[in-house]
């Protein structure tokens, strides 16, 4: 099953503001699976995919900052 939540052309300013609004939804869950965790290695790895998103999405506002014109954007969840 596939569903297709993004397609099109978007100023810059949206399509930061699109991919930014989905990360910090993913960063949310993992804070919430975190003060429930009472594993450490969970906590930690968790802790760690954060820090990855963070990190992506400091790099792709300088990466987008920098274009000009349109982004296109395709974001598809893929069930299997």
């Amino acid at each position: 099953m596939n569903i297709q939540l993004i397609e099109g052309e978007f100023k810059s300013s949206d399509a930061f503001d699109l991919i930014n609004q989905m990360i910090q939804v993913k960063i949310k869950f993992h804070e919430n699976k975190i003060t429930k965790s009472e594993l450490e290695e969970d906590i930690k790895a968790r802790e760690a995919k954060i820090k990855r998103l963070q990190r992506d999405l400091f790099e792709l506002r300088n990466n987008i900052s920098s274009k000009t014109g349109g982004i296109k954007l395709n974001v598809k969840i893929n069930i299997e």
